[in-house]
């Protein structure tokens, strides 16, 4: 970040360009330009606010700001991939072992799945459609057994007659 600042710095000066005359023109302060060009990153809350003010930065000392984000994003990646993959899964199963020491009081009181009611729900219809299905049948069957028991006591010559 020092190399990046240091650039900034050698462009603004080359431009004829204060520090107050800058800082006024982007709306900074003096000292967060500063802060950029000495390559203090600690004294910006924000890595992201930090951007910004160094895209605007060069976008204002005109240098191709794409190249001056490439190069900060190359800071930024270098910065924060310091963190080995032994030193995150040790972290993670430090968490772990936290998390089974925790106490548990009996006055907590902790949340289990609900029952769910639905599949019963969905049984208990199917269930009724085919008592409900099942019993229809059996009426429409025992219907037409019926008539047909009437019928053949009638007898057939009789069934086409019509009384007026």
């Amino acid at each position: 970040m020092k190399e990046l600042g240091q650039y900034l710095k050698k462009s603004r000066i080359s431009n004829g360009v204060s520090l107050e005359e800058a800082a006024d023109d982007l709306e900074l302060s003096a000292s967060q330009l500063e802060n950029i060009e000495s390559g203090n990153t600690k004294a910006f809350k924000d890595v992201y606010d930090m951007k910004e003010c160094i895209k605007g930065y060069a976008k204002y000392l005109g240098l191709d700001y794409d190249v001056v984000m490439d190069e900060f994003n190359n800071f930024l990646f270098e910065h924060t991939s310091k963190i080995s993959l032994d030193d995150i899964k040790e972290a993670q199963k430090k968490q772990e072992e936290k998390e089974e020491k925790k106490i548990k009081s009996p006055y907590t009181k902790e949340y289990k799945d609900k029952f769910n009611f639905w599949p019963i729900i969905y049984i208990v219809l199917g269930i009724l459609v085919i008592v409900t299905v099942a019993y229809l049948t059996f009426i429409s069957t025992r219907k037409t057994t019926t008539r047909e028991s009437e019928l053949k006591s009638i007898g057939k010559e009789n069934i086409y007659e019509f009384t007026y």
